[in-house]
């Protein structure tokens, strides 16, 4: 199995919010600054990866039946550590991101990776799913974030020892960047992005493919 391609569809094939466009709330939400985006992007890629370990070691004690409520119970079993871990050693974490991580129960990536591959893979696949697709939902979010703190602030991780002034502190960029409107933009505007990426690449493809069909078919009529 190659892991390295089930690893890379999550960062850009399957890329949870440009391609699949799931968990947008938070993606609209924490990305205000980079420091919140990276935090919750790092706490569901644990959890993504964890839950998909979890899931791929149980899946033959489970009842398809009762699959979704297993899958929401060890969810919320991960979740609830990760939020113990953060509020014991990482409290300035805890505190920015708040309700937000406790609403990653409910994400639908989670659930969907648990449900399409988890159930159907052994741990080690299963485990790079999980990086992978947890890998680009915080690689999104951070990108996110990058944008609007920088047109909106002027800086990234501002409000932190490491913050880094990007325009003149003269600088009063556009509200609208650091409000939800400006995240819709954003995100928007990836999504268009990362669609046309993708139609070059199948363009290509399908150009290379047919390159190689005459290619043969050439052959075979020398060979004949």
């Amino acid at each position: 199995m190659n892991y390295w391609s089930i690893f890379k569809k999550g960062i850009f094939e399957m890329n949870p919010i440009f391609r699949l466009a799931l968990s947008l709330c938070p993606a609209l939400a924490v990305t205000s600054t980079v420091f919140n985006a990276l935090g919750m992007g790092l706490s569901v890629l644990a959890v993504i990866t964890a839950n998909n370990i979890v899931v791929s070691l149980v899946k033959n004690y489970v009842n398809p039946k009762v699959r979704v409520p297993v899958f929401i119970t060890i969810i919320a079993t991960i979740v609830t550590l990760i939020i113990l871990i953060l509020e014991a050693y990482f409290p300035a974490v805890y505190k920015e991101l708040g309700l937000y991580l406790e609403l990653i129960v409910v994400f639908a990536i989670i659930l969907a990776r648990a449900e399409v591959f988890a159930m159907k893979n052994d741990v080690l696949p299963s485990a790079v799913d999980g990086l992978g697709m947890g890998a680009g939902f915080a690689l999104a979010m951070v990108f996110i974030a990058v944008i609007r703190e920088v047109l909106g602030t002027g800086m990234i991780l501002g409000g932190t020892s490491l913050a880094i002034q990007i325009f003149p502190q003269a600088y009063d960029g556009p509200m609208i960047m650091i409000l939800a409107p400006g995240a819709f933009l954003v995100i928007g505007l990836m999504i268009g992005m990362f669609n046309l990426i993708a139609e070059y690449q199948n363009k290509q493809a399908a150009l290379k493919a047919k390159t190689a069909c005459q290619q043969l078919a050439v052959q075979r009529g020398e060979a004949g």
